[in-house]
């Protein structure tokens, strides 16, 4: 049987990790390869209604700690009710955000962060050993992205900027964290999002045919 592929996308707020997952999608259909696309969190009905919670509203209107639980609670959904079952159809899964996200958000961005070993155990919880095959971290100077989120934030019906509204330290926090993350493992890697949509592309699809292509049958 195929072996299916989880490839996770990361980056903070305006890097184009969405526009970029589609355009992946695009290129891995003329491989032959038809991905399932979804994010964290809303990638399931529930998780719709967690999204709307966890990303609209006042930015204060609850902690790290109950952020964080409320993240790892969709994340069990997510992957019980869509991730794990495409796997083990053979299905390739592209995600915009997984628990890395929840690790730069709740401990590297907040002063009153979450400690590490309590999101640890919240992963060991609910995902167990499990980890995404490959994550691809968009890396974008903080100020830069934050307008690029706020632009198109304001062309939407549900403006989803209760993290945009904090300061500019929370988010170049945010970058400092996921470049730390992404020094822990080898299968992350690090892309400068700060380009054009076609050249960011092509950085993409070369990590994709060295990384999971070039042994896939």
């Amino acid at each position: 049987m195929e072996t299916g592929r989880f490839i996770t996308f990361e980056g903070g707020e305006g890097a184009g990790k969405t526009t970029q997952i589609r355009l992946l999608a695009d290129y891995l259909l003329t491989k032959g390869i038809d991905p399932v696309l979804t994010k964290e969190p809303g990638g399931t009905e529930v998780g719709l209604e967690l999204r709307k919670i966890l990303c609209t509203g006042v930015e204060d209107k609850f902690d790290a700690v109950a952020e964080a639980l409320l993240y790892y609670a969709d994340r069990r959904i997510h992957m019980q009710n869509k991730v794990w079952p495409a796997l083990k159809r053979g299905r390739w899964v592209l995600s915009d955000r997984f628990a890395d996200s929840t690790m730069a958000y709740q401990y590297y961005g907040y002063d009153k962060r979450v400690k590490k070993e309590l999101l640890d155990q919240l992963y060991a919880m609910t995902v167990g050993d499990f980890h995404p095959d490959l994550t691809i971290i968009l890396d974008i100077e903080p100020a830069k992205g934050l307008a690029r989120s706020l632009k198109r934030n304001s062309q939407a019906v549900e403006k989803e900027i209760r993290f945009e509204s904090r300061e500019l330290a929370f988010h170049e926090n945010l970058r400092r964290g996921f470049l730390e993350i992404a020094e822990t493992s080898p299968r992350y890697v690090v892309l400068n999002a700060d380009k054009s949509v076609d050249e960011l592309h092509r950085d993409i699809v070369n990590v994709i045919e060295e990384r999971l292509l070039r042994n896939h049958a």
